[in-house]
């Protein structure tokens, strides 16, 4: 079955860095466009970065565009997230997700947490 794992959430300073990796399985990743969302506390869920198979094209959300870099390593099964300059409204938990199927999959998601 699908799996997601995410992982390198913490706790860090404004204009500080982080990197979140998303271990995933029971598909085969590199036929598959990887996402990141975010959710703070009492909002929506929000798109955060997609990158398609190879890596070669990435899209962001506009808040995250030019801090925040999304890659993947197919050899490993793994998306990452590295989130530079981060700001106190980047805090929130963290998913990555695929579409599989016709079926949206979800981790358990990773907390982020940037103090100002």
């Amino acid at each position: 079955q699908v799996q997601l794992v995410e992982s390198g959430g913490g706790l860090v300073q404004a204009g500080g860095s982080l990197r979140l990796s998303c271990a995933a399985s029971g598909f085969t990743f590199s036929r598959y466009y990887m996402h990141w969302f975010r959710q703070a506390p009492g909002k929506e869920r929000e798109f955060v970065a997609s990158i398609n198979w190879t890596g070669s094209t990435t899209q962001y959300a506009d808040s995250v565009k030019g801090r925040f870099t999304i890659a993947r390593d197919n050899a490993k099964n793994t998306v990452y997230l590295q989130m530079n300059s981060l700001k106190p409204e980047d805090t929130a938990l963290y998913y990555c997700n695929v579409q599989y199927n016709g079926n949206a999959y979800w981790g358990q998601g990773t907390q982020v947490t940037v103090s100002s």
